[in-house]
């Protein structure tokens, strides 16, 4: 079931975390923080809704950090009941597409409920003082891949927030699979 997320909360503050990245290593808010603000996701490996964007969120990510953006990737999926997404996947799945953040797993799913993340892909764009300014898509895309000439709806907004500290006013939801959370039980 496809669920979309809420609407922007303009200036609602990061919360900090600790997560064990692919690469073994643990990263906070501060570690992956940008200068000129930060991108969090919240993505996994087997949703038809982040396949149709990963590579043109690959090429958007590079391109916002080369301007200052810390981006950073987290997958908070339940991996027994969805082992598509347990850690060797993340890193095999990091690795054929190239990239360029920390992609960090978030075990206990409490990062997932701290941010509210709903679904995959959830985007979470952040000024320099981490406050949030962007909830929305990255461009038109779905379960399908959009047109080619898409408007890169969360490139455009990120570099908006990197230049002047404000996020559009307009943001249509993300929409994905909603997060694989594991049974309270």
């Amino acid at each position: 079931m496809a669920v979309e997320t809420p609407i922007c909360d303009f200036g609602w503050k990061a919360p900090d975390f600790s997560l064990k990245g692919i690469d073994g290593k643990t990263y906070s808010l501060a570690d992956v923080r940008g200068p000129n603000g930060t991108l969090v996701m919240f993505i996994c490996n087997h949703c038809p809704y982040v396949k149709a964007i990963i590579e043109r969120l690959v090429r958007d990510a590079k391109e916002l950090q080369a301007l200052g953006l810390g981006v950073v990737a987290i997958m908070s999926n339940d991996t027994e009941t969805y082992p598509d997404d347990s850690f060797d996947n993340m890193k095999r799945f990091a690795q054929q597409q190239g990239f360029t953040f920390p992609y960090l797993i978030d075990e206990t799913q409490d990062i997932a409920r701290a941010y509210d993340a709903v679904c995959t892909p959830d985007f979470f764009g952040f000024d320099k003082d981490l406050g949030l300014q962007y909830r929305g898509r990255l461009d038109a895309s779905r379960k399908e891949t959009g047109p080619a000439d898409a408007r890169r709806e969360l490139f455009e907004a990120m570099v908006q927030v990197i230049n002047t500290g404000h996020g559009p006013a307009e943001q249509i939801p993300s929409m994905g699979c909603s997060i694989k959370w594991r049974d309270a039980g």
